[in-house]
C-alpha cells in the first residue's frame, strides 16, 4: 500500500485527475447497467432508496468523524429544496433506465450541464455572450441529433431522461447558491441524509422483499453510485475540468458495451455524434464559466442525478 501511495503521489495532478475520471465513468456505467438489470424485479423507487441508504452507510464514518459540524447550517430550507429536486431527478432517471436503452439514456444525461447553464440565465440572471449562446445552441442541436424527432419516436424513457436533466440543472443552481455560504462537508452531509429520508416513505408503498442475489446487487448499486461521486469529486480536486471532462465520454463507451453484451442493445452513429456534441458544449460552458469567475471548475459543473 505504501508503494502504491508513493506511486500515486508521484504522478502529475493531471494524470491523477484523468485516472479518477476514468474510474468515475466506469462506476457510473456499472450503476446504470445494474439499475437496468434489476428493473424487472425492483421498483425504481425502491432502487433509489437503497442507492441512497447504502451510500449514506458508506459516508457515515466520514460524517461521524466531523460530528455536529457537518450539519451546522442556517439554510436548512435550501438543503431540503436541493434534496427534493435531487430525489425527483433521480427517480425520473432510474425509471428511464428501465424504459430506454441504457447507452441512449446515458447520452441524453450529458445534457444536464446544458440545462444548468440555461437555468443560470433564467434564475440567476447571468449574462451570456455570443460564444456561450453558441455553445448552448450546439448542445441542444446535439440533443436533437440523439432524439431525431419526426424520424424516431420519442419514447417516454427519453423524455424522462431530459426531465431528469432539467431537474438536475435546477439542482445545480441551488447547489451553486448554497456553496456561497455552506461548506462542501455540510452540503454533502445533508444530501446523503435527506435523500435517504425522502426516498424511504414512497418505498413503503412499492416494497417487495428482494432475493439474496438482488440484495447483493442493491448493495453494489449503493457502493458504485457513491464511489462514482467520490471519484468524480476527486478528479475535479486534482486538476481543472477542461483536462478531465473529455474522459467523461468513456461512460457512454462502457454503457454501450455492457448494454450490448447484457441486453443486446445497440445505438447508432447519430447517438454517438450527438453525445459528443452535447459533451463538447458542456465542456466549453464549464470552461468559460471558470474563466469568467476566476475560480476552478468544481464537480457540480458536470453533476448528474445518480
Amino acid at each position: 500500500m505504501g508503494a502504491a501511495r508513493r506511486f500515486w503521489d508521484a504522478l502529475p495532478p493531471s494524470s491523477r485527475g484523468i485516472a479518477c475520471m476514468v474510474v468515475a465513468s466506469m462506476s457510473f456505467a456499472v450503476l446504470h447497467v445494474l439499475i437496468r438489470y434489476l428493473s424487472d424485479d425492483v421498483h425504481p423507487i425502491q432502487m433509489m432508496f437503497f442507492r441512497n441508504l447504502f451510500g449514506l452507510v458508506m459516508f457515515a464514518p466520514w460524517l461521524l468523524s466531523h460530528g455536529r459540524a457537518a450539519f451546522r447550517t442556517d439554510r436548512l430550507p435550501m438543503h431540503v429544496l436541493r434534496s427534493v429536486l435531487n430525489v425527483v431527478a433521480m427517480f425520473m432517471f432510474f425509471t428511464a433506465l428501465s424504459l430506454t436503452p441504457v447507452a441512449r439514456a446515458t447520452a441524453l444525461a450529458f445534457t444536464a450541464p446544458i440545462f444548468a447553464a440555461l437555468m443560470s440565465i433564467v434564475i440567476l440572471r447571468e449574462k451570456f455572450r455570443i460564444r456561450r449562446w453558441v455553445a448552448l445552441l450546439c448542445g441542444f442541436a446535439g440533443t436533437l441529433m440523439i432524439l431525431r424527432p419526426g424520424i424516431l419516436t420519442i419514447d417516454l424513457g427519453a423524455m424522462l431522461v431530459l426531465g431528469s436533466s432539467l431537474m438536475w440543472g435546477v439542482t445545480l443552481i441551488v447547489i451553486k447558491t448554497l456553496a456561497r455560504t455552506e461548506s462542501s462537508l455540510t452540503i454533502t452531509a445533508y444530501m446523503n441524509l435527506l435523500l435517504a429520508l425522502f426516498a424511504f416513505v414512497p418505498t413503503l408503498f412499492v416494497w417487495t422483499t428482494p432475493s439474496t442475489v438482488v440484495w447483493f446487487w442493491l448493495v453494489v448499486i449503493g457502493i458504485s453510485g457513491t464511489f462514482a461521486q467520490m471519484a468524480l469529486a476527486q478528479a475535479f480536486r486534482e486538476t481543472d475540468a477542461s483536462t478531465v471532462l473529455p474522459f467523461d465520454f468513456l461512460k457512454l463507451i462502457w454503457t454501450a458495451s455492457l448494454g450490448y453484451l447484457l441486453f443486446a442493445e445497440t445505438i447508432d452513429i447519430f447517438v454517438w455524434l450527438g453525445a459528443a456534441i452535447v459533451l463538447g458544449s458542456s465542456i466549453y460552458l464549464a470552461y468559460r464559466e471558470a474563466q469568467l469567475s476566476g475560480a476552478p471548475i468544481i464537480a457540480q459543473s458536470n453533476g448528474r442525478p445518480t
